[in-house]
């Protein structure tokens, strides 16, 4: 929950790049994928939780910093979707992505892999939105916590989208 509450502090944050206009199209993103495959909302909330991972240590083992990763958001969604998710994810690891999350929520693998390029970019522009406005650059709150340095297990993307579906749409939780 309190990456929730940096989510709500980057929208206040004039110096910061979120905003609610983001955070909406990001819920719907991910409220679009789930309505046009049926899947209900906790399990959503689990390939979420399972997509966060995996975006945690893509990130931790890159050893990307607060600019890299607008560097690698712009890559993955310039470069469209599925071309920017095998960029940051080679189908190898897809592949292996989309079977554990199936056998967890009993999904079929492919209904994962075809989320992936949805998904995985809706992902990182909410991490984007922590990103400081000007040029000088500087921390980005959204990352520190996204990355958990303290490893207490509050940064659970699942439970992110939850609170931002329920933040953006009070009436559909």
């Amino acid at each position: 929950m309190a990456m929730f509450f940096d989510v709500l502090s980057a929208i206040n944050n004039p110096n910061l790049q979120g905003n609610v206009a983001q955070l909406e199209t990001v819920v719907n993103t991910v409220q679009q994928f789930a309505a046009d495959h049926h899947i209900p909302p906790s399990t959503m909330q689990t390939i979420l939780s399972a997509l966060g991972g995996l975006v945690q240590a893509n990130i931790r083992h890159g050893g990307l910093g607060s600019g890299q990763l607008g560097n690698l958001l712009g890559q993955t969604l310039g470069g469209g979707g599925a071309a920017g998710v095998q960029a940051l994810f080679p189908p190898p690891i897809q592949q292996q992505f989309a079977q554990e999350v199936g056998q967890r929520t009993g999904l079929d693998t492919g209904v994962i892999q075809a989320g992936l390029p949805l998904l995985l970019p809706a992902v990182l522009k909410l991490l984007n939105m922590g990103n400081p406005k000007s040029e000088a650059g500087g921390a980005n709150p959204l990352l520190t916590m996204f990355l958990d340095g303290d490893r207490d297990g509050d940064t659970d993307l699942g439970e992110v989208f939850r609170l931002a579906t329920h933040y953006i749409n009070p009436e559909k939780v």
